[in-house]
């Protein structure tokens, strides 16, 4: 069942990561809150180039730091558009110093708090994304940059990874813990209630009246 699992992670989540990039294109928005993509670059980027895994898990890391960095194309076009209060002159080396500090962060928590292994930021980056989602929902008002197909693929692509993590040998019992079981559920509720949350939204934009034309 581990193995399963891991192969349903890596199917939703390359959803996922598709459907942000297509949707943020047509959208010319973004679809990932901009701290997430902050840490999940810096992820990506730790585990692909700085301490590769080997084999599939490799593979899956590099393919989706290319997607990591699509979705960074959208957020560099599209992002004025999100922060008009933000001057345009600012916006790159906001970002850039954004980068910076996920990326430190990222590695010292995994090399202080995890031997230098990606379990544990994995999940707790995945957790704050859950509910940065909320947030950007609320902000933005409304669905823009964001859909439904989203929002389930994460809720299924972290789901699946929280399965395998349980399903997996553990002869340590470095993971068998209160702190990860935790994240697993935190991670499951939050995508849940951004599902229902999201789907609401959309049935009340629906719902709307049309604009009067002049």
């Amino acid at each position: 069942m581990h193995t399963v699992f891991q192969l349903g992670t890596g199917v939703f989540w390359t959803v996922a990561y598709v459907l942000l990039i297509r949707t943020g294109l047509r959208e010319r928005t973004f679809g990932m809150p901009v701290v997430s993509f902050a840490t999940n670059l810096s992820w990506e980027f730790t585990f692909a180039f700085v301490r590769p895994g080997s084999g599939v898990v490799y593979v899956a890391d590099m393919v989706w730091f290319g997607f990591d960095l699509a979705i960074g194309y959208t957020l560099v076009r599209h992002g004025r558009s999100e922060f008009p209060y933000l001057p345009d002159r600012l916006l790159l080396p906001s970002l850039a110093a954004l980068l910076a500090l996920a990326y430190t962060g990222m590695n010292y928590a995994s090399l202080q708090l995890d031997r230098g292994d990606g379990t544990l930021t994995a999940f707790g980056s995945n957790l704050a994304m859950s509910a940065l989602f909320l947030g950007m929902l609320a902000g933005r008002r409304g669905t823009r940059g964001q859909s439904p197909g989203i929002a389930l693929a994460k809720l299924l692509g972290t789901a699946c990874a929280s399965m395998a993590m349980v399903a997996a040998p553990d002869p340590d019992h470095r993971y068998d813990n209160a702190l990860m079981y935790y994240l697993y559920v935190g991670c499951f509720l939050l995508d849940l209630v951004y599902l229902v949350a999201l789907l609401a939204v959309r049935r009340a934009e629906r719902a709307a009246p049309a604009p009067v034309r002049a």
